[in-house]
């Protein structure tokens, strides 16, 4: 049974491509987007766009009425770890608060299903790489507790409550839609491969290396690096085992279980390129593991999730294609 979706970030880089998945799955679905990061040309003509923010009661109370809302898809939030440690508050705000604020909308009109945008940051630095979801969880940052925090939330809120919910826990997402119809579009933006792009195409004149006496076999640090449509997909799969099973909650890592330095991760565009990006080896920064790369078992043996775009060189031609789009979007 597909009922109404309320996605919350929806005009930003991950909830977008949830959108576009559960129109594609044909799930009714709506946005709600303060727009502080998100754009409105990331939302697809035809789904409703409400432009406000989620601790708003009023206006999320109205948007449940009006969509007939029965799931919350919860990507609102901020994500910048160093600019977490910076200014703790805004991330215990937007992330902490604001969660707490939108459960309380959803259960207060009895809204049964939510998922949720958690992170591999809540496990800080792991002592075993892949990670499976019942290692200790210890954040090192603002970032990774503000994440956690929702999780311990939802997780006593369902018990509480007639609510089931999915906390997906993100390696890290790279490339864009195959189709072309979204991608990563901040400016500024952190994401590895979104910067190597960026290089390769001129607007940036090096990529950084933090670090290059890891204890990996290269040097630098090694990810995990998931395809942001097979990360839309696990969502839609998610929520249709939430609705199927309304007394199941989940928590779920996602990620492909295999890993990539970050030199690798930058020959990998100079392959898909044809050019050589200049690098520039600076200090490690605080905190970074030597490795991150998840275990997604669980998440395989309980969705019917497969992987469809886990190569490296079609994640970068993926985020490449959309680099050059969005050139022609802003008229640069």
């Amino acid at each position: 049974m597909r009922v109404s979706v309320l996605v919350t970030g929806g005009a930003g880089y991950i909830g977008s491509h949830a959108v576009l998945a559960l129109r594609d799955a044909g799930w009714p679905v709506a946005v709600i987007d303060n727009l502080s990061t998100g754009f409105r040309f990331a939302v697809p003509e035809g789904v409703p766009l409400y432009e406000g923010d989620i601790e708003d009661a009023g206006l999320l109370a109205r948007i449940f009425s009006e969509q007939q809302t029965r799931a919350v898809m919860h990507f609102a939030g901020s994500i910048v770890v160093p600019e977490s440690v910076e200014d703790p508050l805004k991330y215990y705000h937007n992330n902490t608060a604001k969660s707490r604020a939108l459960i309380a909308a959803a259960v207060a009109a009895g809204v049964p299903h939510f998922i949720f945008s958690s992170t591999a940051a809540t496990y800080g630095i792991p002592e075993v790489s892949p990670v499976a979801e019942d290692a200790p969880q210890r954040p090192i940052n603002p970032y990774g507790w503000s994440k956690l925090m929702t999780e311990r939330m939802l997780a006593d809120t369902a018990a509480a409550h007639a609510l089931n919910y999915c906390a997906l826990r993100y390696f890290n997402v790279a490339g864009a839609d195959p189709q072309g119809r979204s991608g990563q579009s901040t400016a500024g933006a952190t994401h590895l491969i979104k910067v190597a792009v960026e290089a390769a195409l001129g607007k940036r004149a090096s990529v950084a290396v933090f670090g290059t006496d890891y204890d990996t076999p290269d040097g630098t640090g090694v990810r995990d690096y998931i395809h942001v449509s097979d990360l839309a997909a696990a969502h839609v799969l998610a929520l249709e085992a939430l609705v199927a099973e309304p007394a199941r909650s989940l928590t779920m890592n996602c990620g492909y279980g295999r890993g990539f330095s970050v030199l690798e991760v930058l020959d990998a565009v100079d392959r898909v390129t044809n050019r050589t990006i200049e690098r520039v080896v600076e200090g490690r920064r605080a905190g970074d593991p030597d490795s991150l790369i998840s275990d997604p078992a669980l998440l395989k043996a309980t969705l019917p999730w497969r992987p469809e775009h886990a190569e490296l060189d079609e994640i970068v031609a993926h985020a490449l294609a959309w680099e050059r789009k969005l050139s022609d979007l802003r008229g640069a």
